[in-house]
């Protein structure tokens, strides 16, 4: 296992704990992502709010089924002592094959351990073409090193 990242976060540190963070939700594995959190993490996603690694799997498990070949790339807005602020898009598609582009930003809080023990996330989705889709890689797997951040990509 490698060793966690904890705070204080330096800017080196923050980048790394977003890139780990992007790898685990790229993975889609519910169990996996939950490890990240506390026991008794605090969440807000979109309108849903709650608490706990139990509802952190099941709201996952209930966005994977929904969010088909999801793929997500995270970028570093700002961080302090025990605090790191991400913007993220990722791309999604629904059973009748409509791909989507995700725009968010999450602000999250960590404890000593480096396990975040509060993450507020405001998403909006916008339907595109899939002509116009950016994220191209093996899904349920980490982004190569090599795709482009978000830097590099238009809005």
């Amino acid at each position: 296992m490698p060793t966690p990242i904890v705070p204080p976060f330096t800017r080196e540190t923050a980048i790394a704990k977003a890139r780990m963070a992007e790898d685990a939700w790229n993975s889609r594995d519910p169990d996996r992502v939950a490890l990240a959190y506390t026991e008794d993490s605090h969440w807000r996603n979109r309108a849903e709010i709650f608490q706990g690694r139990d509802a952190i799997r099941e709201f996952l498990r209930r966005k994977w089924d929904k969010e088909l070949d999801y793929r997500l790339v995270k970028e570093v807005w700002a961080f302090g002592d025990n605090r790191i602020a991400v913007r993220f898009q990722y791309e999604w598609h629904d059973d009748a094959g409509q791909w989507y582009r995700a725009y968010g930003n999450e602000n999250w809080e960590f404890d000593e351990n480096g396990l975040m023990r509060r993450r507020e996330a405001s998403i909006n989705d916008k339907p595109i073409a899939d002509s116009d889709r950016r994220f191209f890689w093996d899904t349920s797997g980490p982004r190569p090193q090599d795709h482009p951040g978000l830097i590099d990509s238009p809005v």
